[in-house]
């Protein structure tokens, strides 16, 4: 067990999620970490995507650019975080590391772990109701949530019901939050989710 790096051989992705690669290992007192490269073999291309050296972190092909990561300061968890996985992301990834010894030889190990990427059926929002009626002391700090369930990513909109019928756009947020309440504030407030 002296070294080995340990992960799954396959996982499941979701199309559009994000997934973890698993690659750890246990440090050893006189072995210094050097490199971790991330290699990746599927139908388009195969080659090096990531590389983390003493200059730093590289991303090495720009279809990864901004989606992908491993972990920073934790010794011995070098595990690659894909975001917003694509279709064209299924294939084999390859986590390599070397490790130097005090008497500066290199210790190289791999594992590969396949990639599967699926589609969920896709499914509108569906917005769990809030507390109707709320009443709020004036001066007193209070916030609407929006909750909402449904494939990713999901949206939101709060608007303010007004006399005039069209309603007056608030937040893009999930959460309507007010600091200091005043009595302007009363009104009928809604939110409207949204997805692909």
């Amino acid at each position: 067990a002296f070294l080995d790096l340990s992960g799954p051989n396959e996982i499941e992705g979701v199309w559009r999620t994000s997934v973890i690669l698993p690659c750890t290992y246990v440090p050893v007192e006189d072995l210094v970490q050097q490199t971790v490269i991330w290699s990746v073999a599927h139908e388009q291309s195969s080659g090096s995507i990531f590389r983390r050296d003493g200059s730093g972190d590289h991303v090495l092909v720009s279809e990864y650019r901004d989606r992908v990561s491993i972990p920073k300061d934790i010794t011995g968890n070098v595990s690659l975080l894909i975001r917003h996985l694509e279709i064209s992301d299924r294939g084999s990834y390859t986590c390599q590391v070397t490790w130097k010894a005090t008497n500066n030889s290199l210790i190289a190990k791999e594992i590969t772990t396949k990639v599967e990427v699926v589609k969920v059926a896709a499914t509108k929002p569906s917005i769990r109701a809030g507390e109707l009626g709320l009443t709020v002391p004036a001066g007193a700090s209070t916030s609407l949530t929006c909750e909402a369930s449904g494939s990713p990513p999901i949206s939101y909109r709060w608007f303010r019901s007004t006399l005039q019928g069209e309603p007056q756009f608030l937040s893009r947020e999930a959460k309507l939050a007010w600091d200091r309440l005043q009595p302007s504030d009363s009104g009928t407030y809604f939110c409207e989710a949204a997805n692909k």
